[in-house]
């Protein structure tokens, strides 16, 4: 993507605070990164959070469009089997595996179960729970922060060592580009993704129901009543997981299959390959509009339905069911387990490469459907 020239008075790589520190006394800081349209993205390198997301809306008034809290104790304190993982980093893998359990070469691995009896979104201590070692800069796009652990062998249950590099990117056309590499020293499932809840509204509206949404995707992960993939890849068509053509989320969400609360948590099996526009979404009030592009097979698209009101978040505002909205880019849920499914194995000499862009704007007319 083409870049502007960095205004005289923003700063050539993105500032740095001190955003508290963990239980166990390490340090955490908080970047901010910034373009010369205003646009700004605060980024921990505790669990890679983002934090907060500056978006101007059709007037070109700014908007945090990202759910979350003020302080890193309040990400501290969640219980893990409460976490709604906002904003966070997910590794090494997104989404559930069955049982916490697969078989890679022969051998049988248990995982720590954190979801009933499931695995879900690397254990009880996942990619977002941990401190990764921030380095702020800036390249040819815009300014960047780049995010390094290295997941010991064991760490959850999972073999080998994995080195894992997140290169968060702003750029001069408000996208926030997030280039995801790993490698390991034994073969691991690896599956990336970021848990940002986007409200587009900037919290005028409570929830995400009036949203408009499309999803190029002919198909989705059909899933049981705990939402563990059942094999089958499910035609949308002439039911309420179409989104081929955008439509309020709201407008057919109490037809969605599935156990309480109800709502959207599904993986959609996206059309073509390589990097496209997968997800676009328009809030009618704001005139913001969101693109997705990724090189992924899915997105787990999630209409925040486990939230309850429970959760005090920025600014003292409060996130009832439907907050916000997830669209995790992603390889399948329990692909271990489903041979049919794209691979998520990561072997030795191999590198682990892919890009998700979300791509912000605003549109005076609502935009085209076209994708």
């Amino acid at each position: 993507m083409a870049s502007s020239p960095i205004s005289a008075n923003q700063p050539a790589v993105p500032i740095s605070m001190p955003f508290g520190e963990t239980a166990d006394g390490t340090d955490v800081q908080l970047f901010t990164l910034q373009n010369a349209h205003g646009m700004q993205v605060a980024i921990t390198n505790y669990g890679g959070i983002v934090t907060r997301l500056l978006v101007p809306d059709r007037a070109g008034r700014l908007g945090d469009v990202v759910l979350g809290f003020d302080k890193l104790s309040d990400y501290l304190r969640r219980p893990p089997h409460e976490s709604p993982y906002f904003g966070a980093l997910i590794g090494r893998y997104g989404n559930r595996i069955a049982r916490g359990r697969f078989t890679l070469d022969g051998k049988e691995y248990t995982l720590a179960t954190n979801d009933g009896p499931h695995h879900l979104h690397g254990g009880r201590r996942g990619f977002d729970k941990v401190v990764w070692q921030a380095t702020p800069g800036t390249s040819a796009a815009g300014q960047t922060l780049t995010l390094h652990y290295t997941s010991p062998a064991g760490e959850e249950g999972y073999p080998g060592n994995l080195a894992v590099t997140v290169v968060y990117t702003l750029t001069e056309s408000n996208a926030l580009c997030i280039d995801y590499t790993a490698t390991t020293d034994k073969a691991t499932p690896v599956n990336l993704t970021n848990h940002s809840y986007f409200n587009l509204s900037a919290g005028q509206s409570p929830n995400v129901l009036t949203h408009e949404l499309l999803l190029n995707a002919d198909r989705f992960t059909a899933v049981d009543d705990q939402l563990i993939p059942t094999g089958e890849l499910r035609p949308v068509a002439g039911t309420a997981m179409d989104f081929r053509q955008p439509h309020a989320i709201g407008a057919r969400i109490a037809q969605v299959p599935g156990p309480p609360p109800g709502g959207y948590d599904h993986n959609w099996v996206l059309n073509g390959n390589g990097m496209r526009l997968v997800a676009r979404v328009y809030e009618p009030a704001s005139g913001r509009t969101l693109d997705v592009h990724t090189d992924q097979p899915g997105v787990q698209f999630y209409s925040g339905n486990f939230l309850d009101g429970s959760l005090t978040g920025k600014n003292g505002r409060i996130y009832g069911k439907h907050a916000g909205f997830c669209l995790e880019t992603q390889h399948f849920p329990d692909s271990p387990n489903h041979a049919s499914f794209p691979s998520t194995i990561l072997r030795p000499g191999h590198t682990l490469r892919t890009s998700t862009i979300y791509l912000f704007g605003a549109a005076s007319d609502k935009p085209q459907a076209t994708s």
